[in-house]
């Protein structure tokens, strides 16, 4: 009977040795503390990208700018999927509501581009090495 107990009691003793290895979550990359304000700053180039040329400002390619940006930032797929979709989320948002260049379509303009720039500012001053 003892050989059955030691058995069992080496079974037991795997068997909660290995537990943690089964109920561990896998650990999640942890964002940069600037992610929320590259995020923004990103919706607000994604805006940017649409109305500007409603209102014949086509001098700015603010998707090339966002991809560059991303690219620099060097983020993981995740990542790299939520900050492409803030600037597509900005980009959708006013294409929704303005169609043709009016006084609120520059006014829109005009609020993104100081957004974009205190945003490029803040992220610079705070976090570039």
């Amino acid at each position: 009977m003892k050989p059955i107990l030691n058995i069992f009691g080496v079974w037991l003793m795997l068997t909660f040795v290995s537990m943690p290895i089964f109920f561990t979550t896998p650990s999640l990359a942890v964002d940069p503390p600037y992610q929320s304000q590259m995020q923004q700053l990103l919706n607000a180039l994604g805006s940017l990208y649409y109305l500007q040329p409603l209102c014949g400002d086509n001098d700015n390619d603010w998707r090339l700018h966002a991809a560059e940006l991303i690219a620099l930032d060097e983020p993981n797929d995740d990542r790299m999927q939520r900050l492409n979709g803030s600037f597509n989320q900005g980009y959708h948002a006013y294409a929704r509501l303005h169609q043709t260049c009016a006084p609120s379509t520059e006014q829109a303009i005009s609020r993104l581009l100081n957004d974009a720039d205190r945003l490029t500012r803040d992220i610079r001053s705070r976090y570039s090495e």
